[in-house]
C-alpha cells in the first residue's frame, strides 16, 4: 500500500519504533517531513503554509531516462529522477540544484527498509511538489534566484549520492548512488546546463553532505568561464563524542562507507592520510574542495543533538527527554553542554574562515535545514543576523558583493529564531 494511504498517525509511531530498535536514521529522516509541514501549519512565529504555495506551481517528477541500461536505480532497482523548472528572462542561463536530504542506511537491514519508502524507491515519492525557499519562482520570496533554471534532485540511495555497486554482493539492493549522480548530470547538460552561465549547487542535510561531496566534480562539468558556487544547508555534520564518551556518528558512517563502497567517492588526499570514514566528515572534504562554498548552519542543529550528542540509548535517566524535544525546556546544566557542542562546531569551522570563498551563515536557532522553506529562507519572520535573511546573505556571497562571515550570538539571544517544537508533534 503507498505510504500516502497510511494515516500520520500510524507512520509516526512506527517510524519512532523503527529509530529506536535501530540506528538508521531513515526513520527519523521520514519523521522531519512531518514534523516541518506541523511546524509552517502550527508555528505562529512562521506565515501560514498556505502562504507560500499559494502561488507555488506543482513540478512534476522526471525519472530519469534510459536508468536501467546505465544502472542507475534506486536502492530497490526503481528510477532515480528530479523535478525540472525551467528558467525564464534574464535567469535562463542560470541553473540551481537542490539535493534532497533525508539521512543514510548503514546496514542491509536499515536499507531493506529504506527502499521501501521514498527515500529508497521513486514508487513512493510524490509526482508533483512545489517548489518553495531557494526553488521559489515568487520574486518576494527568492529575490535573487526566482527566474533560474531550478532542479530538485531526489535522493534514494541512502549514502549522498556516493555509493557504488560493486559492494552490493548479492544482497538484492543497489548502491547506485554514484552513478545515480553522473547520469543526473548529464541528462542536465543535455538539456541545457552545458552553456550554464551561472550555477550554484545545494542541498539539505545528507543532500548538503552530497553537494560537499560532488563539489569540485560539479564546477568542472560546467564552461570554465561559468560561475559556479557550492551551498550546503544543516550539512556540516561533526565528529564528536556524545553525552557518554562514544564516537556514535563515525561509528555510523564507518558501516555506511563500508556498506556501499562510498571511499571511491571522496578525496584521495584525504584518504592518503586517514581512514574513510573520517574522510566522508565536512570537516575533512572541506579541506579539499576548491570550489567556493557557503554554510548554512543552525548551531543548535536537532538533528545531530537527537544524533551525534544525544543519540538513542546515551540517556537512560531520561534527562534529556524534554530538552531533546524543545530546547526552551533545557535547563542552564543542558544549556550548558549545548553551548559546549556550539563551541565544537564554531571551533571546526574557524580554519576555513580566513578563505574569501567560504562563506557562513551561522544562527543560534533549534532547527535543521532552513533553505528549502519560504518562512526560514526569506521572509518578513525569517532568521535573521545582523539584519541579514539567509537568502541575502548567500545572494550577496554569490554575486561576490560583500565577504560573509555570519556567526550568531549564543542561544537564546536571536528573537528572530524559528524553533522547533517537537513535543507539540
Amino acid at each position: 500500500m503507498p505510504l500516502s494511504h497510511i494515516s500520520n498517525n500510524f507512520r509516526l509511531r512506527n517510524l519512532f519504533i523503527l529509530f529506536r530498535k535501530e540506528f538508521t536514521f531513515v526513520a527519523f529522516a521520514l519523521f522531519l517531513l512531518f514534523a516541518f509541514t506541523f511546524f509552517t501549519r502550527s508555528n505562529p512565529h512562521s506565515h501560514s503554509h498556505d502562504e507560500f504555495h499559494s502561488n507555488s506551481i506543482l513540478i512534476p517528477f522526471t525519472p530519469l531516462t534510459n536508468f536501467k541500461q546505465i544502472g542507475a536505480l534506486c536502492l530497490d532497482g526503481s528510477a532515480p529522477g528530479y523535478h525540472f523548472q525551467k528558467g525564464f528572462g534574464s535567469g535562463s542561463h542560470n541553473w540551481l540544484l537542490h539535493v534532497e536530504g533525508g539521512g543514510w542506511c548503514n546496514s542491509i537491514a536499515s536499507c531493506s527498509y529504506r527502499k521501501m519508502t521514498a527515500l529508497g524507491s521513486s514508487k513512493y515519492m510524490d509526482t508533483s511538489v512545489p517548489f518553495s525557499g531557494i526553488l521559489s519562482s515568487v520574486p518576494s520570496q527568492n529575490p535573487d534566484f526566482f527566474n533560474w533554471n531550478k532542479v530538485k534532485m531526489r535522493y534514494c540511495d541512502g549514502a549522498s549520492f556516493a555509493g557504488h555497486p560493486e559492494s552490493e554482493k548479492g544482497s538484492g539492493l543497489f548502491f547506485r548512488g554514484q552513478i545515480i549522480w553522473e547520469a543526473i548530470m548529464n541528462e542536465l547538460l543535455s538539456i541545457g546546463m552545458s552553456k550554464a552561465k551561472q550555477a550554484l549547487l545545494s542541498g539539505c542535510s545528507a543532500g548538503g553532505l552530497a553537494t560537499l561531496i560532488h563539489c569540485d566534480n560539479f564546477r568542472q562539468l560546467l564552461p570554465k568561464e561559468a560561475t559556479v558556487k557550492c551551498l550546503a544547508d544543516a550539512g556540516f555534520f561533526l565528529d564528536e563524542k556524545d553525552i557518554i564518551g562514544n564516537s556514535t556518528m563515525r561509528s555510523f558512517y564507518h558501516d555506511v562507507v563500508q556498506l556501499q563502497g562510498v571511499e571511491k567517492s571522496l578525496h584521495k588526499e584525504c584518504l592518503a592520510k586517514l581512514e574513510p570514514s573520517k574522510c566522508l566528515f565536512p570537516s575533512e572534504i572541506l579541506k579539499n574542495v576548491k570550489t567556493p562554498v557557503f554554510l548554512v548552519h543552525p548551531a543548535y542543529d536537532f538533528w545531530q543533538i537527537h544524533n551525534i550528542l544525544v543519540p538513542q540509548g546515551s540517556d537512560p535517566r531520561r534527562r534529556w527527554k524534554k530538552c531533546r524535544l524543545n530546547i526552551h525546556s533545557c535547563d542552564a546544566n543542558l544549556i550548558r553542554t549545548l553551548d559546549s557542542f556550539r563551541s565544537s562546531l564554531l571551533k571546526t569551522v574557524n580554519e576555513f574562515q580566513q578563505r574569501k570563498d567560504i562563506g557562513m551563515f551561522i544562527d543560534s536557532c533549534f532547527i535543521h535545514c532552513q533553505t528549502w522553506m519560504g518562512e526560514t529562507w526569506h521572509s518578513p519572520t525569517s532568521p535573521k543576523i545582523k539584519d541579514k535573511t539567509i537568502a541575502e546573505s548567500v545572494a550577496d556571497w554569490f554575486f561576490d558583493r560583500q565577504v560573509v562571515n555570519l556567526i550568531d550570538c549564543p542561544y537564546p539571544c536571536n528573537p528572530t529564531c524559528h524553533n522547533m517544537d517537537f513535543s507539540r508533534v
